[in-house]
């Protein structure tokens, strides 16, 4: 009886020292080794790849895109964009920043549609298009919709959009509703439309896109792009 007994203390013994080590070796020092890691060579993408503004608020990451409405006024269900800033890519998924300092979160997700969703068949070739009125709800309808208003938003007084120059980011969303960047044509399209809203030169704020345009990540994957919040955060700096 009394062996069995120290036996068992013994095992427990040896079972609560092992639980002690990985404990302090799991979960005390090899979290403190990798922040230390992260924050010594990684500190910007460790602590969420923050963008700040000219006074050092943090106003969101480069990861994760933004939309710029303006307040949402008493009976309206979807707030109106603010035309004086650069528009991410159409997404219900965005967190809203009305003025660049606030920033929330609210979902993610695409919209799940094929790309013939609403559209119309060519019974001898078999390709398909989107009709001029297509069915409410469908991807050809919103595609449409959002069409209409890039071109009613971004066209001022001496400069129309042209339909058929409408790159394809500017009326879909992205496989995960959060994309922060635009391509560089998208958001060339803007610039007469930013510069008329905020009184500046259109030279200048074509400088300013071509400033934040990104190129091929190692010069050969994926595409050019613009993230849309460095570039509002700079276009602020330009209006202040």
């Amino acid at each position: 009886m009394n062996n069995s007994v120290g036996n068992t203390a013994r095992l427990l013994g040896a079972a609560l020292r092992a639980l002690l080590v990985l404990t302090v070796v799991t979960g005390v020092l090899y979290p403190l080794a990798v922040t230390g890691v992260a924050q010594g060579l990684f500190s910007h993408q460790a602590n969420g790849s923050e963008i700040k503004d000219a006074t050092g608020k943090v106003v969101g990451s480069s990861l994760i895109g933004q939309t710029y409405n303006l307040p949402l006024k008493k009976g309206q269900e979807t707030p109106a964009p603010d035309l004086k800033f650069f528009q991410p890519r159409p997404s219900n998924g965005l967190g809203a920043n009305s003025v660049n300092t606030q920033y929330k979160l609210i979902l993610s997700g695409a919209t799940n549609r094929s790309g013939e969703d609403g559209a119309d068949h060519d019974p001898k070739t078999g390709k398909a298009s989107c009709p001029a009125k297509p069915e409410e709800g469908t991807l050809c309808a919103q595609v449409r919709e959002a069409r209409a208003a890039v071109i009613k938003d971004n066209s001022v007084p001496g400069y129309e959009v042209d339909a058929a120059r409408i790159p394809p980011d500017a009326v879909t969303s992205s496989g995960s509703g959060l994309d922060p960047h635009i391509s560089p044509q998208y958001a060339e399209l803007q610039v007469h439309r930013v510069a008329e809203r905020n009184g500046l030169p259109v030279a200048k704020v074509e400088q300013l896109v071509e400033d934040h345009t990104e190129g091929r990540t190692l010069g050969f994957m994926g595409e050019p792009r613009v993230n849309v919040l460095e570039l509002n955060v700079a276009l602020r700096g330009l209006t202040r």
